[in-house]
């Protein structure tokens, strides 16, 4: 699904991120480790086509992304990123859920079809008209799994997805996690968790002042 070649990340004169090369396989599930600042987050943001890196090539399904050209564009419309605190619109969570469709032009009952099926992976076909400010913090991130998940991404990347959650929450979302790959969705989530790739059945990068120094496969 991606292959990094000599890909750097430079702000001023820090170094970011330093990888010579990553692939990513697609339809498998990645747990990407490493200590606070070691470059998880910048390299989400890559990897989601939202920050460019100052140097390096990227491939996506076999297609070098060419920023100058505007194919970033129409991959970047294949991946989805999902933050540690996703911010969830006043209204109510069917109105959440469907905003992304209603951007893409999906509109009527296959809008209608497509939220109930993402409110019930998640667990919450019944909160289709409770109002999102009033959420507790574990439905809120059912919500933004469900929105996610709504627009079928080729890519999911997760940030810290099961951070701050209740106990309930976190079981539900890594089951929800775990049976991604099986319907087609390449899935990268950070964590702090050293068990989580164990317990999606993922593979782990590891990643150490912003270098890839380990990848593990299962």
């Amino acid at each position: 699904m991606y292959r990094l070649q000599s890909i750097r990340k430079r702000y001023g004169s820090n170094v970011a991120l330093d990888i010579e090369e990553l692939t990513i396989a697609e339809g498998r599930l990645y747990t990407l480790t490493g200590a606070n600042g070691a470059g998880k987050s910048t390299l989400l943001s890559i990897l989601a086509f939202l920050t460019p890196p100052t140097s390096g090539e990227i491939f996506y399904a076999g297609k070098r992304v060419d920023r100058d050209h505007g194919s970033v564009e129409e991959q970047r419309r294949k991946v989805t990123l999902l933050h540690q605190s996703p911010y969830l619109f006043g209204g109510t969570v069917y109105a959440n859920v469907a905003f992304g469709l209603k951007a893409r032009g999906i509109r009527g009952e296959e809008q209608r079809r497509i939220v109930d099926e993402a409110l019930d992976i998640v667990a919450l076909r019944g909160f289709r008209e409770r109002k999102a400010r009033e959420l507790s913090g574990g439905e809120a991130q059912r919500v933004a799994m469900a929105r996610a998940l709504a627009l079928k991404p080729e890519v999911l990347l997760l940030d810290e997805p099961l951070a701050n959650i209740d106990r309930e929450t976190i079981g539900l979302l890594e089951t929800v996690i775990a049976s991604l790959p099986a319907r087609g969705t390449t899935v990268v989530m950070t964590t702090h968790d050293p068990a989580h790739p164990g317990r999606l059945n993922g593979e782990s990068i590891l990643l150490e002042g912003g270098r890839h120094v380990l990848q593990s496969l299962r």
